[in-house]
């Protein structure tokens, strides 16, 4: 009975509903390039400068995360090139060039909103909605709520609410865990913002 006990105990703290990824005020628990590229201002994290972007970069969690409910805000503003940015999730870092990750990416921007695109992997963009229904659900320059919902090979992802990708991995090789990392796109003026990043961590998908 003890046992049990203990073993039920620890499956209620393993998934204690949704949690606070970032304290709203430092980098504990990620890492990237904090010194010129990613900052926190008033609980926000800030990438990219509207001075220019000359490479793709990644704030990434240090912990790794399989299934899981993944909620945030964001806010892309730009005035040159290919405005864009991201949030990786089941992604790792890729040794050469360093500031680069592969794997899936819950796209922001440039026309890619609510898009789920398979970054430095396959390359490809693996489902996209309809342009007018994320015409509908994203407001372009202000704050926005993305949901990402990671259950086995189910994808999910809501913009506003609205959900613009329900997508199924086939691929037998695609790995089914990993960090989450925040991107801003290079070749570009912008910024992107985020803030209230919680994820509540799912029990293995049957």
């Amino acid at each position: 009975m003890k046992s049990l006990f203990l073993l039920l105990c620890s499956l209620s703290t393993a998934f204690a509903g949704p949690m606070a990824i970032f304290d709203g005020k430092s980098f504990d628990g990620w890492e990237g390039e904090t010194t010129k590229v990613w900052r926190i201002a008033d609980g926000v994290i800030h990438g990219g400068s509207l001075e220019g972007n000359p490479q793709n970069e990644f704030l990434a969690t240090k912990k790794q995360y399989q299934n899981f409910r993944l909620t945030l805000e964001y806010k892309l503003n730009g005035t040159e090139g290919f405005v864009n940015g991201g949030v990786q999730f089941r992604s790792v870092r890729i040794k050469q060039p360093p500031n680069e990750m592969f794997g899936y990416q819950a796209d922001i921007g440039a026309g890619y909103s609510g898009c789920l695109y398979d970054e430095s992997r396959r390359k490809t963009m693996l489902s996209k909605p309809a342009e007018d229904l994320i015409k509908q659900a994203e407001k372009p320059g202000e704050w926005n709520t993305y949901e990402i919902r990671a259950e086995g090979p189910h994808i999910q992802l809501f913009v506003n609410g609205v959900r613009t990708v329900d997508y199924t991995e086939s691929a037998p090789d695609i790995a089914l865990k990993g960090n989450i990392a925040l991107q801003i796109h290079g070749n570009c003026k912008a910024e992107i913002a985020f803030r209230n990043i919680q994820i509540e961590e799912l029990p293995e998908a049957k």
